[in-house]
């Protein structure tokens, strides 16, 4: 598997929300992350996965909820951080939307602009592909960058590790 596939699907992981299959998969994450070939990224998985285990299981869920389920500043629905044009919205939700019906698939149970949706996808397809994907959600990824960062979320490193990812990609095309 590229690097790009696997940190793509690592940072998706960690972004999801931490239900009980969620920790049945979090020593296999763990161990992926350990085997990554930058040490940079390597380093920052590691640390967000030590910090996940600070907590207890329901802890951290109740952390989860707390910090992106109930934040409307904070939420990782990319579409939803400056509803000010409903119009607006629902084209950006439309896009995404493509983007997965581009790449064969179609989402059931979440809604397209979900960001670790987006990052599973970008971890399934070819590198132009890959780009494409990022690109759609980067100016969205920028914005919740900067709202991790006035909330002082310790997950604005893995948004960092992701427009990394797509400024490789470019380099690489």
């Amino acid at each position: 598997m590229d690097e790009y596939k696997k940190i793509l699907k690592i940072a998706a992981y960690l972004l999801e929300y931490p239900d009980e299959n969620w920790r049945e998969d979090f020593k296999e994450y763990r161990a992926a992350a350990e085997e990554l070939k930058s040490a940079q990224v390597r380093d920052v998985f590691l640390d967000l996965f030590d910090y996940i285990e600070q907590f207890g299981a329901k802890e951290y869920e109740r952390e989860y909820v707390r910090r992106y389920d109930f934040s409307q500043n904070t939420n990782l629905y990319l579409t939803t951080h400056n509803r000010t044009d409903f119009g607006k919205q629902s084209n950006e939700m439309h896009d995404f939307k493509q983007l997965f019906l581009e790449n064969g698939y179609d989402l059931q149970k979440e809604l397209p602009d979900y960001l670790p949706a987006l990052l599973e996808l970008a971890a399934t397809v070819e590198p132009a592909q890959a780009k494409k994907v990022l690109e759609t959600a980067k100016n969205k990824i920028e914005l919740l960058r900067e709202r991790f960062i006035e909330a002082k979320l310790p997950a604005v490193f893995l948004l960092d590790i992701i427009l990394a990812q797509n400024s490789t990609l470019e380099v690489t095309k």
